[in-house]
C-alpha cells in the first residue's frame, strides 16, 4: 500500500521513540512533512497516517462513519484499563446507544449543582496545604479531581467504600501514568505477564480487581436501594434507558465508571496543573486574571466564574499549548479517498494529531508562547482547536471538565498566593496515554490572598 510521507526510521525504533518521547517524535516528523506523515507506531498493527491540517481534519471528522469510521484497534491499548463496553471502544449503533445514555448526565442545570460541590472540595483540599513548602501542583489537582470523581460521579463522600476507592485509585493511576517506563506494558503486549505482585502487570491486575469489587458492590447496593432524588452521575446513568426501554447492564456501568475514573481523573487534573504552571510562568497573565476575578461580587456562584472571558481564554490557551490528549481516536478509511492530495486506500488508519495542530504557526503565531489573548481575538474552528477530540467521538465529559477546570483555578487563585518552586521550565512528558508535566509543576503556597475589595465594590455598584 502506497502511503504518503513515510518516516525513514526503522519500525522498532519508531515504536520505542513514540513510547518514550512522543512530543520529540512528532516534532521531528513534522519538520520533514508539515501537514501529514505516515508512521508505524504501537497499537495499530502497522501504519497510521497522522494529519494536522485543519482541512484534512474537517474531512475526517465530518465524514465519520462514511468515508472514515472509528476502529477497534485502540482497544488493544485501552481495553485492559476501561473494559470492552466503554463508550470509547464501541462502534456503530452500540457506540451511539451508549453515548445517548450518558450525554444528559454531563450537561444542563446539573453543572450548577456540581459547581458548588467542586468549589467546596477545592477549598477543603487547599485548606490542608502547608505554607512555604515545595509541593507538586499535580498532586494537589489529582487530589481535588479524585474528590470530584468520588462525590460528583459516584456520589460517595464517606464510608468504607469511599475510603478504599480514595486509596486504591491513585495507586492504580500512578501504576500507569507516573512515567513512560511504567506505562510501557500497555504498548508492548509481551510485557503483560502476571508474575506476581512484584511485577508491573501483576500489580495492575490485582489493583484492578480490587477496584472492580468496590464498583460492583456499589452498583448492586444502588439497585437494591433505589433513590430517585440522587443527582450524582452514577445514579443518573443507572436510571437512563435506551429507545427500547433498556438500562445499562452492570458490566456496562462498570466500564463507563472506569472510563470516567481514568479519563476524567487524570486528564482533568493534568490540565489544571498545567493551568497553574502557565498562569505563574507568565506574570502578566496572572495579574490580568486576578484583576478579572476581583471584579466578581459573588465568587460562590459557579455561573459567575464560568462566564469570565479571560479565565476562559486562559483555560483554552492551556489546553492548546499543553494538550493532555495527543490525538483524536483513530479512523479507518472505508473507501478510496484523497486527503491533502494523497490517495488513501480502504483500510488505511488516519488520526488527527491534536498536539501538532495546536502548534501550527499559521493558526497560532508564536505557538510556543502562552498568549490567552489569541482566544479573545479570534474564534477558532473545531478543526483548529480540538483539545477534546471531535466529531461523534468528542469527549463526552468535555463540558464538566472545562467547568471543573475553571472552578478549581478560580477558587485557588482568588484565595491563595502561589509561586513556582522549580527552576527549570516544565516540559511535556508521556504519562500513560496522556501528556503531563515532567516535574509535576512544583509550587509554593505563600499564604492566603486578600481580594481587592475596591474592585469588588465597584463591580457591585455597577450591577446594582
Amino acid at each position: 500500500m502506497q502511503l504518503p510521507n513515510r518516516l525513514k526510521i526503522p519500525s522498532f525504533l519508531q515504536k520505542l521513540y513514540w513510547v518514550v518521547d512522543p512530543v520529540g517524535y512528532m516534532e521531528k516528523a513534522v519538520q520533514q512533512h508539515p501537514d501529514s506523515f505516515t508512521a508505524e507506531i504501537i497499537g495499530f498493527g502497522g501504519n497510521v497516517v497522522f494529519v494536522n491540517h485543519p482541512q484534512a481534519i474537517q474531512e475526517i471528522l465530518t465524514n465519520d462513519r462514511k468515508k472514515f469510521a472509528a476502529i477497534g484497534e485502540l482497544s488493544r491499548i485501552l481495553e485492559p484499563l476501561i473494559g470492552e463496553y466503554s463508550v470509547l471502544l464501541l462502534n456503530g449503533n452500540h457506540h451511539k446507544r451508549q453515548r445517548q445514555l450518558m450525554m444528559p448526565s454531563f450537561h444542563g442545570e446539573r453543572l450548577d449543582i456540581y459547581g458548588q460541590l467542586i468549589r467546596n472540595m477545592t477549598e477543603e483540599v487547599c485548606n490542608q496545604l502547608p505554607f512555604d513548602k515545595p509541593l507538586s501542583a499535580l498532586d494537589v489537582t489529582q487530589n481535588i479531581s479524585m474528590e470530584v470523581i468520588l462525590k460528583v460521579v459516584f456520589g460517595l463522600s464517606e464510608g468504607e467504600r469511599y475510603r478504599k476507592l480514595k486509596d486504591l485509585v491513585p495507586k492504580f493511576v500512578s501504576e500507569i501514568f507516573s512515567s513512560p517506563l511504567k506505562s510501557s506494558f500497555l504498548f508492548f503486549p509481551f510485557l503483560q505477564q502476571n508474575l506476581g505482585s512484584w511485577s508491573p502487570w501483576g500489580r495492575f491486575i490485582r489493583q484492578r480487581q480490587q477496584i472492580d469489587e468496590l464498583l460492583y458492590s456499589e452498583i448492586a447496593e444502588r439497585r437494591e436501594k433505589n433513590d430517585p432524588e440522587r443527582v450524582d452521575i452514577l445514579s443518573l446513568l443507572m436510571s437512563a434507558k435506551d429507545e427500547e426501554g433498556q438500562p445499562m447492564t452492570d458490566p456496562e456501568l462498570r466500564d463507563e465508571l472506569m472510563t470516567l475514573l481514568i479519563a476524567g481523573h487524570e486528564t482533568t487534573a493534568t490540565a489544571m496543573a498545567w493551568g497553574l504552571y502557565w498562569i505563574h510562568h507568565v506574570p502578566k497573565v496572572r495579574e490580568k486574571l486576578l484583576q478579572e476575578l476581583d471584579t466578581i461580587g459573588d465568587l460562590k456562584d459557579p455561573m459567575n466564574i464560568f462566564r469570565l472571558p479571560y479565565l476562559g481564554a486562559v483555560c483554552n490557551e492551556t489546553l492548546r499549548i499543553s494538550p493532555v490528549t495527543i490525538f483524536t481516536l483513530p479512523r479507518a478509511v472505508q473507501e478510496p479517498v484523497t486527503l491533502l492530495g494523497h490517495p488513501l486506500e480502504a483500510g488505511t488508519v488516519v488520526q488527527a494529531c491534536i498536539y501538532l495542530t495546536h502548534q501550527r504557526e499559521d493558526l497560532y503565531p508564536q505557538p510556543k508562547q502562552f498568549k490567552p489573548e489569541r482566544f479573545l481575538e479570534k474564534q477558532f474552528s473545531p478543526y483548529e482547536f480540538l483539545p477534546f477530540g471531535g466529531g461523534v467521538r468528542r469527549c463526552i465529559g468535555d463540558a464538566l471538565a472545562q467547568f471543573e477546570m475553571k472552578m478549581v483555578l478560580a477558587t485557588i487563585l482568588s484565595s491563595y498566593q502561589l509561586s513556582l518552586a522549580g527552576r527549570q521550565p516544565e516540559r511535556l512528558q508521556r504519562r500513560g496515554i496522556v501528556l503531563g508535566p515532567a516535574n509535576g509543576v512544583k509550587i509554593l503556597v505563600k499564604g492566603r490572598r486578600a481580594r481587592q475589595e475596591s474592585l469588588v465594590t465597584a463591580a457591585n455598584a455597577l450591577s446594582s
